[in-house]
């Protein structure tokens, strides 16, 4: 078929510097005349092929178009063409897929990928990343409703600089005019977003996360370390949540797992994730995180009177 002949041409030109319409035409078994018209339809199509004349003469791509296969491994490639996909994926990025296929033809076998990627695992969300992509391109303010940590809800305008994949959560971060100062937004929190008509003309700059990790950790923070007992039907979600933690295996397969915790400060997420494993964890360090997990419990019950 035409249109596979053609592909495959567009691969032997990329891989090659020259090639010659009699070598072409005998690979395919078809006449010379019939690859000047491919040829033609492959310029047509905005791959910039050039013709050499002369006995060595033929047909080669423009250096600019391809990429020095010595640059980068078939595990580079192979990385990077999982990633763009993705990406791809996600934003509906056609430049992205147009390095994709230009990837591809530097990979020396197409066997199973050792890697695969999911970013845009949360569909939902993709035609909110659309927008704020577009926004950040096209520096458009952003107005949306967000639900911050307290349950505050309130409208947001928000200059835009960047998306951030961080924690398996997607976050927006730019300048909120509503707050007059830099902020993050999780993705999950964002209702009703819109592009604005307005562009905006300040410049931003990429969060300094190592900065503010070390606000986290300010000497005046009290931080205390927290022991957690898992039975064994909750192992699985427990080594989801708290990966990291020091863990240690007791005789009938329950876990205990020790973590370090700010007082006040953490306790306000890990609370509710306990809760969520019902009676399939126990708290047995420090006796305030009991004292709140006990007092949680007992306006849940409240909640449900006996009949």
């Amino acid at each position: 078929m035409k249109l596979e002949r053609l592909i495959s041409m567009i691969y032997m030109l990329l891989n090659n510097e020259i090639l010659s319409a009699s070598a072409l035409a005998e690979k395919y078994n078809v006449s010379q005349r019939t690859i000047y018209r491919d040829i033609d339809a492959i310029c047509a199509a905005g791959i910039p092929v050039v013709s050499y004349q002369g006995v060595n003469g033929g047909f080669g791509i423009i250096d600019t178009y391809k990429m020095d296969k010595s640059l980068l491994g078939s595990y580079d490639v192979g990385s990077l063409v999982t990633i763009l996909h993705s990406m791809s994926t996600v934003f509906d990025d056609e430049k992205a897929q147009e390095t994709i296929n230009k990837l591809q033809t530097l990979q020396n076998d197409s066997g199973m990928p050792s890697l695969s990627m999911d970013i845009g695992s949360q569909h939902a969300y993709n035609e909110y990343l659309r927008i704020i992509r577009n926004a950040i391109k096209e520096r458009k303010v952003v107005r949306f409703e967000y639900m911050n940590a307290k349950s505050e809800r309130a409208s947001r305008d928000v200059e835009p600089a960047s998306l951030l994949l961080k924690y398996d959560s997607w976050y927006l971060f730019g300048y909120c005019r509503t707050r007059s100062d830099y902020r993050e937004f999780k993705l999950s929190r964002i209702a009703e977003l819109t592009a604005l008509g307005e562009h905006y003309t300040r410049k931003h700059e990429a969060p300094v996360y190592g900065e503010r990790l070390q606000q986290d950790n300010r000497p005046e923070a009290v931080h205390q370390d927290a022991v957690l007992h898992f039975k064994v039907e909750t192992l699985a979600r427990a080594l989801d949540f708290f990966y990291n933690a020091d863990k240690t295996y007791q005789e009938d397969g329950s876990l205990i797992i020790e973590l370090r915790v700010t007082a006040g400060g953490s306790e306000r997420w890990l609370i509710p994730i306990l809760l969520s494993f019902g009676d399939g964890v126990e708290v047995l360090e420090p006796p305030t995180l009991r004292e709140r997990m006990k007092e949680k419990i007992k306006k849940m019950v409240r909640i449900y009177p006996e009949v």
